[in-house]
C-alpha cells in the first residue's frame, strides 16, 4: 500500500489525495512530523509523503532548495515555493542597500539539492554546520516547505513552547486566553 500525497486544491477549501498537488494546479501541503540519522557521507533520507511534494528534474530526480530557516532549522522547499515565499523579500530592488544586504545573506545559505535514487539528501557543510546537525534529525513539514532540525535542538524547541496548543486553540476558536481560562474556572471565571 504507497503513501497518500496530501495537497490543497486551488481554493484551499477542500482536501484531496493524488499526485503532486504542483502538477495538478494546486499547493501541495507539507505535514507531519519524523526522525532520521544523518549517514557518514552527511546524507539523510527524506520520507516519501515529502517527496513527493518536490518536482522531478529532466533526469527525473527529486529537486528543492535547501536554505537557512529561522530559530535554528534548515528550509527545504520545492522551487515553487521558495518563490512563493520569497515575495516578502524583494529580489529586484538593486538600488536599496538594506535590500541588497539581506539577498545576499539569505541567498549565500541556499542551495539547489538533487535527491539521490534513494531519497537521500546531501546536506552542504556550511548548512549542516550552521544548523547545528550532526547525527540526528527530526523533519517536520510545514505548509509549503520542509523543516529540518537537530534532534536537540527540535526537543528543546518542543519542551519550551509546550503550550503553544493553548495559544492555537485561542486563534482557531477566537477565544481570548481570559475567556478560556473563565469557560475553565480558572481565575477570571471563580466566584
Amino acid at each position: 500500500m504507497g503513501e497518500k500525497n496530501t495537497h490543497m486544491v486551488p481554493s484551499g477549501g477542500e482536501w484531496s489525495a493524488g499526485g503532486n498537488g504542483s502538477a495538478q494546479g494546486g499547493t501541495f501541503l507539507f505535514c507531519g512530523d519524523s526522525r532520521h540519522t544523518v549517514d557518514a557521507k552527511k546524507r539523510v533520507f527524506l520520507p516519501k509523503r515529502f517527496q513527493q511534494g518536490l518536482p522531478l528534474d529532466d533526469d527525473g530526480n527529486r529537486v528543492a532548495v535547501l536554505t537557512r530557516g529561522l530559530d535554528g532549522c534548515l528550509y527545504l522547499f520545492p522551487e515553487n515555493g521558495l518563490q512563493r515565499a520569497l515575495k516578502r523579500m524583494d529580489t529586484e530592488a538593486f538600488a536599496v542597500k538594506d535590500q541588497r544586504k539581506l539577498q545576499r545573506m539569505f541567498f549565500s545559505f541556499t542551495s539547489r539539492v538533487t535527491l539521490d535514487a534513494s531519497g537521500r539528501l546531501l546536506l552542504p557543510d556550511k548548512l549542516r554546520k550552521l544548523a547545528g546537525i550532526e547525527k540526528d534529525v527530526v523533519m517536520l513539514g510545514v505548509e509549503n516547505r520542509v523543516e529540518i532540525w537537530s534532534a536537540e535542538k527540535w526537543d528543546e524547541f518542543e519542551a519550551t513552547n509546550a503550550d503553544a496548543f493553548e495559544e492555537l486553540e485561542d486563534v482557531l476558536t477566537g477565544t481570548s486566553p481570559a475567556a478560556r481560562a473563565a469557560a475553565n474556572g480558572g481565575p477570571d471565571g471563580g466566584d
